[in-house]
């Protein structure tokens, strides 16, 4: 799998109740890249209520290495507020087996891990925070998801087919069983459904 550092489902659950969570913008047809080009007009005060209760509830942004590279190009000198200050200030953990060294701007708030995934997002639960939020990386969510890490999955369903693009469930992978915790319709018509493992 390109970039996410393989992550095994073997370490011991931690007792704590900081969560890793997932959040993405997709597609009736699965797409999930560059949302940008297909919701912005359906982005309405329901879309920043979720995402404000998103930023109020996590205290690290993990990251894969291409949505590192995108992320740390735009919002260093971004002024889209308030989302440039929480992004650029919340420590950050890019997940990459290619990259040897990471940097935001002037901020020095941004960690590389190269080696055992699951043992470090072990370590973070243990310790006491907000969630830890998987920022916008389809390959590390869906490496999450299938390595059972993952303890909410967040997918803002958009009305509107993409027909070409990435994909969050690109056909492999195991069966995977969710409980729908959340739902809500807004009113541009997005569906906004979060998920959490079953445990049968």
């Amino acid at each position: 799998m390109a970039d996410a550092t393989q992550a095994t489902s073997q370490t011991t659950q931690p007792t704590s109740t900081r969560k890793l969570t997932a959040g993405l913008f997709i597609s009736l047809d699965g797409v999930t890249e560059s949302p940008e080009k297909w919701q912005f007009d359906h982005f309405d005060e329901d879309m920043m209520a979720g995402l404000g209760m998103q930023i109020a509830g996590e205290d690290i942004i993990l990251l894969g290495r291409v949505t590192y590279q995108q992320w740390s190009a735009y919002w260093p000198n971004s002024t889209d507020e308030p989302y440039a200050s929480h992004i650029n200030n919340i420590p950050k953990i890019v997940v990459s087996t290619t990259l040897d060294r990471v940097s935001w701007g002037q901020w020095d708030n941004v960690t590389l891990i190269k080696g055992n995934l699951a043992e470090e997002l072990a370590r973070l639960k243990q310790q006491p925070g907000k969630n830890i939020t998987v920022g916008g990386s389809t390959t590390l969510t869906r490496s999450l998801l299938q390595a059972d890490l993952l303890d909410e999955l967040t997918l803002m369903v958009h009305p509107v087919i993409v027909g070409r693009g990435q994909r969050l469930f690109d056909g492999g992978g195991d069966l995977k069983r969710l409980q729908l915790v959340y739902s809500k319709a807004t009113r541009t018509g997005v569906m906004i459904l979060t998920y959490r493992k079953r445990d049968d």
